[in-house]
């Protein structure tokens, strides 16, 4: 993977990470995922349900750690 595409990816997790804090704000159990999406996800980061859902079946994490090791050194 090219640099520059794994400086977008990890930006990419970055933001989904954000998103899930806010998700997990909320208690689900209680409040449906589609009103947490329109009250709280969407006005905020302007994402459909979809993508949302996209959101919740990245492994995040598990990414993010994989892309920021193999992040190569600056040399000194």
């Amino acid at each position: 993977m090219k640099e520059i595409q794994r400086s977008k990816r990890i930006h990419v997790l970055r933001r989904y990470k954000a998103i899930l804090d806010e998700f997990n704000k909320y208690d689900s159990r209680v409040i449906p995922i589609t009103v947490i999406h329109r009250e709280y996800i969407y006005p905020k980061y302007f994402i459909s349900r979809e993508t949302l859902y996209k959101i919740f079946n990245t492994p995040i994490d598990e990414e993010l750690a994989e892309l920021q090791n193999k992040t190569p050194q600056l040399r000194g």
